[in-house]
């Protein structure tokens, strides 16, 4: 596990733009109980998430037309609890961090994977998530 320390300004990168954490696997449960659609960042230490993992979330949240209802993170590596949980969901895609997940009423309906976000730009990555917004939400 990672320390507090180095993560939780990493979180606070999401936070701050109104992404809420959740903490456990019954947070996970309900939240993908809610109807309309979920936005989960898996959020991670690793380069690729600070480099544009994490601002492609928040650059699509910032300028999407259509938004999901619910923005959400979990950090692997931290949150296990609640990475673990959100993981069960996102079959049959293996455990990836970073990773984004939008779900519509508790079904997984767009998967932006760690190989699609590596080596892409951040406004590769918004753009991506833009296109689910507008076709899901």
């Amino acid at each position: 596990m990672y320390p507090a320390d180095i993560v939780e300004p990493m979180k606070a990168e999401l936070t701050e733009y109104g992404f809420e954490e959740l903490l456990t696997s019954e947070a996970v449960e309900d939240q993908l109980k809610k109807s309309g659609t979920t936005l989960v960042m898996i959020n991670s230490v690793c380069g690729c998430s600070a480099g544009t993992a994490r601002p492609g979330a928040v650059m699509a949240v910032l300028n999407a037309e259509k938004k999901p209802d619910y923005f959400t993170t979990v950090f692997a590596g931290f949150d296990v609890e609640a990475v673990s949980q959100v993981r069960k969901h996102l079959m049959p895609y293996p455990p990836s961090s970073p990773a984004i997940a939008l779900f519509k009423d508790g079904e997984l309906v767009h998967m932006v994977e760690r190989h699609q976000i590596e080596g892409r730009p951040a406004q590769v990555i918004a753009k991506n998530l833009m296109g689910a917004f507008e076709s899901h939400c």
